[in-house]
């Protein structure tokens, strides 16, 4: 709901130690990670080498560097910051053109929070959406209400958007392995009460589990007809797999069932010919239209590839369509001009009748947050054409401030452009007790 307003040869003893190093290696790592606890050692997570792609494309690594902190200060600290504190403990980020707080921005921050090891203000952030927009009685005990008015400091809807859940629950057990359950916070005991809550939803009161089970795809939202279709940008195969291996509460096979549904039906969703994808669908692919929206490749569908490219990295188990999909997706874009392509189309590549409004302006634009999300495409497309680079040179060259016309989003462009430039450097990660650890 992000657009939507409101509504070398060595030698041989070398290679022989080499290899020595490696199984030691490995089987020091599976003991650390042990397994599901379902019985499936297989799955277990190790480290992933993450590709510093900006590092490929020549940048040193100190401007690395400084380009990451100093996009994080601009929108935690900034003068246009989308990061602000409530009291001692709390914090919030805020979609700054639709004036309100979202668990799709709470979680985002949480989750750029774990990744950079800053424990505050994740804490912060997290305290904020149990005190404010977690439910405690009712129906929708432990789901989140999304949107939330901080001037009123009252909720705008008290239904919830499945992405937010989604992102809550990931980064509470990225947080769980990264700095334990004994800093005041038991964040793996939290998250469990998410996961524990959403199975015990069954259609009571019209309040469904955010995961459609016949279908296993997440839902839209998990209430009412919303259970009964999909946001693609919601189905993030890497966190279901993320699940399996952290949460313990007894669905791992089911998550890992999610994980693989999830990238079937991304196979749907994607247009053959230019790997577009509607905003909204339903479970078999097809575009979803709704009274505020006509399908289309909006807002939310910029974080596809993103999403894509995660998960290509992360567990690979889906290459060769992956492979497909972000050469048709970035031949696309390359096809509209690197610099100058426009942020929503038809499936199909044509230019939509409707063209969804944000921050009060109703224009196509080149915008930063699909810049950002293209380039992470790059991740896999780079293995085997190095010319894709030239989107990652395009992002580096990119600046987060307002458009000619004077609109601004520092929220959503800046955190998929803080996003991106995570993934591009290989400091988007899984987090495992054991990479916390070193």
């Amino acid at each position: 709901m992000k657009g939507t307003n409101y509504v070398i040869k060595p030698n041989i003893p070398y290679r022989i130690a080499s290899l020595l190093v490696a199984i030691l290696f490995l089987g020091i790592n599976h003991s650390f990670a042990g397994n599901t606890g379902d019985g499936h050692p297989d799955s277990a997570i190790l480290p992933v080498k993450s590709r510093n792609l900006l590092k490929e494309a020549g940048y040193q690594q100190s401007a690395i560097d400084k380009k990451i902190a100093q996009t994080y200060d601009q929108l935690f600290h900034g003068p246009n910051r989308i990061y602000f504190e409530v009291g001692d403990s709390m914090a919030y980020i805020s979609d700054l053109k639709n004036h309100d707080v979202r668990t799709e921005g709470l979680s985002y921050g949480m989750m750029i929070a774990v990744q950079m090891n800053k424990k505050d203000v994740f804490d912060r952030i997290w305290r904020f959406s149990k005190h404010y927009l977690q439910h405690q009685t009712g129906p929708r005990k432990g789901y989140f209400a999304w949107s939330f008015n901080p001037k009123t400091m009252k909720r705008n809807s008290e239904g919830s958007a499945s992405d937010g859940e989604l992102y809550y629950v990931t980064t509470l057990l990225f947080a769980s392995n990264r700095w334990g359950n004994d800093t005041g916070i038991n964040y793996y005991a939290d998250a469990r009460k998410i996961l524990d809550a959403m199975w015990k939803k069954d259609g009571t009161g019209n309040i469904y589990n955010l995961i459609n089970v016949k279908h296993k795809l997440i839902s839209f939202v998990p209430e009412g007809g919303g259970y009964h279709w999909t946001d693609p940008s919601y189905n993030v195969p890497a966190f279901f797999e993320v699940w399996a291996q952290y949460a313990h509460d007894g669905h791992a096979q089911f998550y890992r069932d999610c994980a693989d549904s999830a990238r079937v039906f991304l196979h749907r969703a994607c247009n053959p010919k230019t790997g577009l994808n509607a905003d909204y669908t339903n479970f078999d692919g097809t575009p979803h239209s709704t009274p505020w929206m006509p399908a289309a490749f909006r807002y939310d569908s910029w974080r596809v590839p993103m999403n894509i490219a995660m998960d290509y990295v992360w567990f690979g188990k889906d290459k060769k369509w992956q492979e497909a999909y972000a050469e048709k997706f970035q031949n696309f874009l390359r096809s509209r001009g690197i610099n100058s392509f426009k942020d929503q189309f038809n499936p199909d590549g044509s230019k939509p009748e409707y063209i969804l409004p944000a921050g009060g302006f109703q224009k196509l634009r080149h915008s930063l947050g699909l810049v950002a999300t293209a380039a992470t495409a790059s991740l896999i497309t780079v293995n085997e054409d190095k010319n894709s680079l030239d989107f990652v040179r395009a992002l580096w060259n990119a600046k987060l401030e307002p458009y000619s016309d004077g609109y601004f989003d520092p929220y959503y462009d800046g955190l998929m452009y803080l996003f991106s430039l995570m993934h591009l450097s290989g400091e988007y990660r899984i987090i495992t007790p054991q990479t916390a650890n070193q």
